[in-house]
Order: C-alpha cells, then sequence, then structure tokens
C-alpha cells in the first residue's frame, strides 16, 4: 500500500488534530476484532524516533502513526494505527492492568454513589438532607482495595455537603464515610462507615468563603497591568516557537499535558540541541495522618488520573497577564470522539528582576539587563489540588521547571472542641471541627538530554575543601565524579556541599576545552519518611532519589510504568535500574524528583496559597561566554507622581 501523506500537519511532532484522532479510531474499529461496547482511554501520537525528528527537513513525507489504549470487557488492549498506510499495525491484550480513571467515570461514579441507598443512610446521620448539594470525589483505590473486591476496577468515593450551590463545596466534609465503586460495572459494591468523630456537630459549622462575590474585597489593591506596545518577541508557526535565540515545539498528551520536544538554543547562527523531549511525567501525594480515614490517600495526579485531561480553560486577566498567546489542544473521549481544550496552554512574556548589572564607579557608568522571560504553562484542578506548571526560558540559555500548588487543602473532620495540642503534628486544625492533615508531593520530571545531538555522560559535581590541613591558606573546589552506571546516579540533593548534576557531551567542547554541557541545579526539596514497606512507598519508587539516570529506552516513558492505577508493585524506575546499566557515551534521559512538604496552617484556610517547587537547567561550559551580553537595556518609565498628595 502506497503511503498517503496527511495534509493536515507539515511535522511530525505536530499536535494531533480532531480528524486525526477520529479518523484513527474508525480505522480500529474496522480493523480490530474487539467488539461493539469499546471504551478509549488514550489515542495519543505516536511520537516518531529521533533519528527521524533529526533529520526531517520542512517538506518531507513523514509516518503519522497514532497509538491507542482500549477496554472492551474490563481488559486493557494497546494498539498502533498508520494514518499514513492507513492500517491497524498493531492490537495487543495487556493482561492485568488498570488505564488511568477517565472523566466520563468520575462524573458516573459520583451519580451512581449519591444514589446508593446504604450512603445515602450513612449521610443522613452526619445531617446530610439535601443530597443535590453532595459532592463526591472519586479517588482510585490503589494500594487499599478491599480483598474481595481487589480484580475489580475500583475507586474510592469520599465526600462533602455544601449549604447553598455556590458556596466553598469543601468546607465541611462526610467524614469516615466511604463507597467502593466498581467502574466497570457502575456499582457501588461495599460502603465503609467508620463513624462519627463528633456526634453532636456531625458537619462543621463554618462557611469557608473565599470567591470575591462572597466576602468583603479591599479597595486599596490597584490595577497593575503589563503593556508590551509593540507586542511580544516571540514567532509562532504551528507549535513551533521561536524567542530571542530558542526554538522549540510544544506538545500535548491527556497523561502528562504539556510536553517540550526539539528544545534549541541559537549560538552565533548555529542551532545547537539541549533537550529532545521534557515533561512532567508522573506524580505522588502521600498523606501522612494515621486516621484510616485519611491514611490511604496516595494520588498518583499524572498516572491515575492524566493530569492533561483535568487541565483548565485558561482565561485572559486571570492566569497569566500581558499579551498571551493561547494553544487549544484536542484530547479523546471513552467513545473516541474528539474533544477541544480552548486555551489549554498559555504563553506570555514577564519581567522577572536584574539578569545582570555593573557599575563602573571610575566613570561613572551603570549598565543593566533586565531578566525577561518566556513563560509557557497549563494549570489543572485534580478534585481540591489546583496545580500549575510552569517552564521558563531566558535569555542567557537557562531553563526553569517550576510547579505552584494552590487550591483547598484535602480535609476531615475533628470534634468541634478539640485543640491544636492534640493534633502532635499530623494535621493542623484550619477551622472548627475541620483537620488538614500532613502531606507530600511528589513530582517527577523526565529530561531526555540531547546535549549537541550526541553521546553524552553525566557527572556529579559538589563543594570540598583542598590543601593540607595545617595550612592556613584557604582553598576549596567542585569536584566532578563521572556517574559510570545507573545505580551510581540514583542520588539525593546535598545543599550543604552545593551539590549538583552536569550532563555534558561526549564529543564537542567549548573554545576552552570543556565538554559543552547543561547542569542541573536543585532548589528546595524533600525525603519520603515513608516506610519502605509500605504500600505507598512500594508503589511510588521513584521518590526513593532525587535524581536518576538511565540510557534511553523509548519503551521507559513514566516514572512509575504504564499502568499505576489499580497497581500494588514497585515498577518504573527502580525496575529498569535494576540493570544497573552503562551511562557512559550513551544516549541520556535524566529523572528528576521534586518534593514538596505541606505542612497545614490555619492561613491555609480556605485556601491555599500557592507553594513553588522548582528546579533550574543552566548552561555550564555549553557556550563560550554570556549569551545575554545582546539584550538592550529597557528605557526607564516613572509616569506616575507618586509624591504625597497636598493638605488641599
Amino acid at each position: 500500500m502506497s503511503k498517503q501523506q496527511n495534509l493536515s500537519v507539515d511535522h511530525p511532532l505536530e499536535q494531533l488534530t480532531a480528524d486525526e484522532i477520529e479518523s484513527a479510531v474508525d480505522l480500529f474499529e474496522s480493523e480490530s476484532e474487539l467488539g461493539d461496547y469499546v471504551q478509549y482511554h488514550n489515542v495519543t501520537l505516536s511520537e516518531p524516533p529521533k533519528a527521524e525528528v533529526r533529520s526531517f527537513e520542512p517538506g518531507d513525507s513523514f509516518d503519522r502513526e497514532i497509538d491507542i489504549v482500549a477496554r472492551e470487557a474490563g481488559e486493557t488492549y494497546e494498539a498502533t494505527v498508520s494514518l499514513t498506510e492507513n492500517e491497524l499495525l498493531r492490537c495487543e491484550h495487556v493482561p492485568g492492568v488498570e488505564p488511568a480513571v477517565m472523566p466520563e467515570e468520575i462524573e458516573a461514579a459520583r451519580e451512581t454513589v449519591k444514589a446508593d441507598a446504604e450512603w445515602r443512610e450513612a449521610a443522613k446521620k452526619r445531617g446530610v438532607e439535601n443530597f443535590d448539594l453532595v459532592m463526591v470525589d472519586p479517588w482510585s483505590a490503589s494500594g487499599f482495595e478491599p480483598e474481595e473486591h481487589d480484580d475489580k476496577r475500583l475507586c474510592r468515593a469520599i465526600s462533602w455537603v455544601r449549604t447553598s450551590e455556590d458556596d466553598n463545596g469543601r468546607a465541611r466534609p462526610i467524614e469516615g464515610l466511604f463507597a467502593f465503586v466498581d467502574l466497570d460495572e457502575m456499582e457501588v459494591v461495599e460502603i465503609e462507615d467508620n463513624g462519627i468523630p463528633d456526634p453532636d456537630n456531625p458537619l462543621p459549622p463554618e462557611d469557608a468563603d473565599y470567591r470575591a462575590d462572597r466576602v468583603d474585597t479591599r479597595d486599596d489593591f490597584e490595577h497593575l497591568d503589563v503593556v508590551q506596545p509593540d507586542g511580544p518577541s516571540w514567532e509562532v508557526e504551528g507549535n513551533k516557537i521561536e524567542w530571542l535565540d530558542w526554538e522549540m515545539r510544544v506538545g500535548w498528551n491527556a497523561r502528562e499535558g504539556l510536553v517540550f520536544h526539539d528544545v534549541s538554543f541559537d549560538d552565533d547562527g548555529e542551532s545547537r540541541r539541549i533537550l529532545h523531549r521534557a515533561s512532567a511525567c508522573e506524580m505522588a501525594v502521600p498523606y501522612g495522618d494515621p486516621d484510616p480515614n485519611h491514611s490511604w490517600k496516595n494520588a498518583f495526579d499524572i498516572g491515575e488520573y492524566h493530569v492533561g485531561r483535568m487541565a483548565n480553560e485558561l482565561t485572559e486577566g486571570c492566569d497569566c497577564l500581558g499579551v498571551m498567546k493561547y494553544f487549544d489542544v484536542e484530547m479523546n473521549t471513552m467513545d473516541g470522539e474528539s474533544e477541544t481544550l480552548e486555551s489549554a496552554i498559555c504563553m506570555h512574556e514577564e519581567d522577572d528582576g536584574i539578569l545582570w548589572k555593573h557599575t563602573d564607579e571610575r566613570k561613572p557608568h551603570t549598565e543593566v539587563r533586565r531578566r525577561r522571560r518566556l513563560v509557557i504553562s497549563f494549570i489543572a484542578t485534580v478534585y481540591n489540588y489546583d496545580y500549575g506548571f510552569y517552564w521558563y526560558f531566558y535569555p542567557d540559555g537557562s531553563i526553569e521547571a517550576e510547579v505552584r500548588l494552590t487550591g483547598v487543602d484535602s480535609n476531615g473532620v475533628v470534634p468541634v472542641d478539640e485543640t491544636a495540642d492534640d493534633t502532635y503534628g499530623q494535621y493542623a486544625l484550619v477551622a472548627p471541627g475541620v483537620k488538614a492533615p500532613i502531606h507530600q508531593h511528589f513530582f517527577n520530571f523526565r529530561l531526555d538530554f540531547d546535549i549537541d545531538g550526541g553521546p553524552m555522560r553525566a557527572r556529579e559535581v559538589h563543594n570540598e575543601r583542598t590543601g593540607s590541613e595545617r595550612n592556613r591558606k584557604n582553598g576549596f573546589r567542585a569536584k566532578e565524579t563521572l556517574l559510570e552506571r545507573e545505580n551510581e546516579a540514583r542520588q539525593d540533593i546535598d545543599p550543604l556541599r552545593g551539590r549538583y548534576w552536569r550532563i555534558e557531551s561526549s564529543e564537542t567542547e567549548n573554545s576552552y576545552g570543556r565538554n559543552c554541557g547543561y547542569k542541573l541545579d536543585p532548589h528546595d526539596n524533600v525525603s519520603p519518611p515513608m516506610k519502605p514497606t509500605s504500600s505507598v512507598m512500594e508503589r511510588s519508587g521513584f521518590v526513593q532519589n532525587n535524581l536518576w539516570v538511565t540510557p534511553f529506552d523509548e519503551d521507559e516513558r513514566f516514572a512509575a510504568g504504564d499502568y499505576p492505577n489499580l497497581n500494588d508493585e514497585t515498577i518504573g524506575l527502580p525496575e529498569w535500574t535494576e540493570a544497573d546499566r552503562s551511562l557512559v557515551d550513551e544516549d541520556l534521559v535524566v529523572w528528576y524528583t521534586q518534593g514538596v512538604n505541606h505542612v497545614p496552617s490555619a492561613e491555609d484556610w480556605p485556601i491555599l496559597s500557592a507553594e513553588i517547587a522548582s528546579f533550574s537547567l543552566e548552561p555550564e561550559g555549553f557556550f563560550d561566554s554570556n549569551q545575554s551580553i545582546t539584550l538592550p537595556p529597557e528605557p526607564c518609565h516613572t509616569e506616575y507622581d507618586i509624591t504625597s498628595p497636598s493638605d488641599d
């Protein structure tokens, strides 16, 4: 069969179009042997091999293949279809795995719980009267499935009740009551009732409003605007972005959300590769309160729910400021239809203080450049939490990945007369009768490096003293150690010794004989205090270390494996690195686990001010000099008279 070039896209890494999603599903249905009741959990671009991306030139023909994860009769299948060849390339049964929970399943489970007679009776005992005001969050039951139902596709539903349709629905937890729902049969299979913590006050007494129309907002907070009268500095063609010396492609899939491809930097007319692919590929959110109503919580928001499906439609003047460029994305529904999420990705420029400055006191003369950055982001709401994923690109060749965590703390009920002295650091009292348990968030970033397009090496770098202990002269150095194998590269941050990690080309050097490289500079981080034998720790093995390095393998895409939902085993990074493969002169992938320790406080209620977690990728011998020297100075404007008004 001859190839029919798909004319709707002009690059092999372009995001899927609506027509491509639906054409792939039609092709699968016509050529597979599955029946009429197929559920489509993922219809995503089958990303082409690196060699094909590197050699692609505008106008070249290319294969357009689509990967499909489908379920029928409780079984999971993986398939690949070629839109170029118009054929089904493979369809394989994958036994014993469960794909992520789909939005359609979540909505159906919510109604199923609220309609269950046993659950309603238990909720009434807790003061629930109007079931139209009940909110249900179906969490994956991973790691804590009831034994008699561990062969089912289960979720564990927790709930709250509003006092009105537009109040903060999470102010009143329906504590100690859980419904286990079989998502395949869409029925409640078990009710767990752990009792009412405060029978006299089964529901917390206070509202927790934060909406602007329900609180008194201050009138001394003047409007701030970001104005770019000449427009932004970027150029966009399809999903390709050019900004100053940067060039990259933005991708999207339902699981990871925002993905970057083919990230390069123009070095005096030469386009130099840095990253082939970068994304946040997994999350784990363990809770530390031993209360049986909360100790089971361990959400994998990327692997179990697919954070891209929970992304917000961003709106101008709210999530971003200034001149924005929005990107729409296409994802599939369970029926195999395409669904557009408008304005899922936001791009804008923002000022970030001083990039560099020096005053020559002998002249006198001052030169200063502003640290402007290109911001590409998306925000996802996963039940109570809102996660903002931000990627910053700087004029000097640096990249920063940042997560902002906000929303409403997951919470529970305690007796209204309980005081902070009773909590022992396991939770905070945030309102009368309301507690917020201690928890952590771990984000794993997969960084598929491509330094100058060749083989690479990884090095650990830290500070150490030099010279004799008896010598009073001071000396210290940054000591580099080559990480030769995977197990050597399983490492953690060490801020007191200034530890960072360097990924360098095995072949290219700068003008001074330094192998061209980038360093991963860790910022704040945290280690997991969970017991090694706990179900939570076994499932989230990637949190055992901050840094992992592996040789590239196209089948190793997600830090906790392809199917973490309802999986109780350690898969992913700990499993792969058992082989202890060589890392010398290889195509390297760096996996960085960024942790956030959240000890709640009363100031987190009723809404959580954003917590920020980040790390940087910075050129370290990649260039011959500071690449931001060519930036022009910014004009200085003072248009508003800030002198004190007269008494008149």
